[in-house]
């Protein structure tokens, strides 16, 4: 019999070797971005373990293969809308639309085999302790079926996402519209615009991207705007289209497509103090951006309503190309204030007129409440859902106090609006795989975040971000409201999270072991000595090469410390770095 599966009887691990890795079972729910993150990595670094993921779409990837709106793309640069180690170098421009970043991640899937472990057209509907066992019973609808799914798993993680579960605006009336009515995260492609009177409620992200996509192909657009945003393509990014000459020097020339990620990174890492009040980026920002708001709209009714009073970035910065200058076109009509009813025919708004529209696109945004959407009961029967229903607490973006080996991807404040966000999902996963690794191999049976690290983490979280534009009363979907508190983002900068989730921090975390906790160290062998392909004397060497011991060793090693001559904020036109004009 194997050492690891000796491992797996907890009462036989005493006839194991030190570390012998027991079999471990997971649980994740959405093959999203965070699914096939989670699946790759378990893949790569982990022997002695069954994965399902659990995805009711009939794809992967997430809201990339749910967006396909006209005009969706990332508002993020493309070559840095991917996983550090996958590059991609056929990006066709700086901002890539939906269709080819959903390629990206399904073609990520389909190059590391992962589709083995996805089950796709399952909905998870409730996930329950099992106190016998351990872990979670999870419940799955098969929706090709109809039919019940039961399973169990060791770990739980919840990588579902936070913005693809969509929502219909809360307006009175929606029901009784007679036109065709579409949400730009439901879109149907056989709906035409083509000649149509159309009717888009929102100035979010999604609203900025669709009208100057339907603009010149529908007869009239009917925008309705309740509230004033910043507005601002980056100078030199606006709608760059790579060259044959840039396509070319990605593909063949080594180390020229990774030394302008690295520009990009280094351009977006350089400007976290864009959120900080008072500070000069932002000062600087705010001035840049209201000189370029004005020049674009050029119209002082228009400046008067859409240009906030708040600051710049208490809402998510939306690189809006051509959105602004879309506003003034003769065949849009800007409907400033609350809308009071949707009729048969169109929108009624407070100016007290009706607003009749063939089609009306709800670009309004989604479910951010942080609530998983589907029951899970703790082990004391407290259910998420529940206790996250006013204000959700996580730690660390990760996981929640009381609900043991259950985990999540961008949980409440993560970096998910204030950097790069796939750099902050690598290190989410990076963390929860050496959780996992310690639950099988030191004879762990729970571990959850301790209730007073959470309540320290929320405190901290909150002073902080007193200090920061997403404190100002502006409604965004980073809080429940204008005044209330800031549940989406982390309280500093994407290297700062990066480097909060290095190592774990195991005095946060309640753990409980099955019987003695040495047992681990099993029948006084190494794995080392078992293996007789390893090098018994390994540590004999004729020089000191260790890594650093220290943190701050540590992060001088893996930055490159003494490697740059001086990093500053900059923007990229093209395949060229220039100074931000900030």
């Amino acid at each position: 019999m194997s050492a690891q599966s000796i491992a797996d009887h907890p009462r036989r691990r005493m006839d194991a070797p030190i570390n012998a890795e027991r079999h471990v079972n997971i649980i994740c729910v959405g093959a999203g971005a965070s699914g096939l993150l989670l699946a790759y990595k378990l893949q790569k670094h982990f022997q002695n373990f069954s994965l399902t993921v659990y995805e009711k779409n009939t794809e992967v990837s997430g809201t990339w293969w749910e967006n396909k709106y006209p005009g969706c793309a990332c508002d993020v640069p493309s070559h840095n809308y991917t996983w550090s180690f996958e590059p991609k170098l056929d990006w066709s421009g700086v901002y890539a639309g939906s269709q080819e970043i959903f390629a990206y991640f399904n073609d990520f899937s389909r190059k590391y085999g992962l589709g083995k472990y996805i089950k796709t057209e399952h909905l998870v509907s409730g996930a329950h302790w099992n106190h016998q066992k351990g872990g979670y019973d999870v419940t799955a609808k098969d929706l090709k079926t109809g039919k019940e799914v039961h399973d169990h798993c060791d770990i739980l993680i919840n990588a579902s996402g936070i913005l693809n579960n969509w929502r219909w605006p809360a307006i009175p009336g929606l029901d009784k519209y007679k036109g065709k009515l579409l949400h730009t995260a439901n879109w149907d492609d056989t709906v035409s615009l083509d000649g149509k009177h159309v009717g888009l409620i929102g100035n979010g992200s999604s609203g900025i991207q669709v009208l100057p996509a339907i603009r010149e192909k529908v007869s009239h657009v009917t925008t309705f705007i309740r509230e004033p945003t910043w507005v601002s393509p980056v100078q030199g990014l606006e709608g760059h289209v790579y060259s044959p000459e840039e396509l070319h020097d990605f593909a063949t020339k080594p180390g020229t497509l990774t030394e302008y990620r690295k520009n990009i990174e280094r351009g977006l890492n350089g400007q976290f103090g864009i959120f900080l009040k008072g500070a000069q980026p932002n000062v600087d920002t705010r001035k840049y951006m209201l000189e370029q708001m004005k020049e674009k709209i050029n119209n002082k009714y228009l400046e008067e309503k859409l240009i906030p009073d708040w600051s710049v970035g208490c809402r998510r910065l939306t690189p809006g190309i051509n959105y602004l200058e879309s506003l003034t076109k003769p065949n849009v009509t800007v409907v400033y204030g609350e809308i009071n009813e949707v009729t048969e025919k169109g929108c009624l708004s407070d100016d007290g007129q009706e607003y009749p529209v063939d089609v009306l696109i709800c670009a309004t945004g989604f479910d951010t409440t942080f609530k998983p959407r589907f029951p899970l009961i703790a082990p004391n029967g407290k259910n998420l859902q529940d206790v996250w229903s006013g204000e959700p607490q996580s730690y660390l973006g990760l996981g929640a106090a009381g609900f043991p080996n259950y985990m999540i991807f961008v949980g409440p404040n993560s970096p998910i609006g204030n950097g790069p966000v796939l750099s902050a999902i690598e290190a989410q996963a990076d963390y929860m795989l050496k959780m996992i690794d310690r639950f099988q191999s030191q004879n762990i049976t729970t571990f959850a975040p301790r209730q007073e690290a959470v309540d320290d983490f929320i405190n901290f979280k909150n002073e902080f971000m007193t200090k920061t534009v997403w404190f100002d009363p502006c409604r965004s979907w980073y809080k429940a409201g204008p005044d209330a508190p800031i549940t989406a983002l982390w309280p500093g900068s994407t290297l700062h999270y990066i480097e909060a989730l290095m190592e774990p921090r195991i005095d946060d975390w309640e753990i409980k072991y099955a019987g003695n906790r040495f047992t681990y160290l099993g029948n006084g062998y190494s794995q080392t000595e078992l293996d007789p392909t390893a090098d018994w004397g390994y540590y004999i060497r004729d020089h000191d090469d260790d890594g650093p011991l220290s943190t701050g060793g540590k992060r001088k090693l893996i930055s490159k410390s003494g490697t740059m001559a001086g990093n500053s904020g900059v923007v990229f036109s093209g395949y060229k770095e220039e100074k931000a004009q900030l």
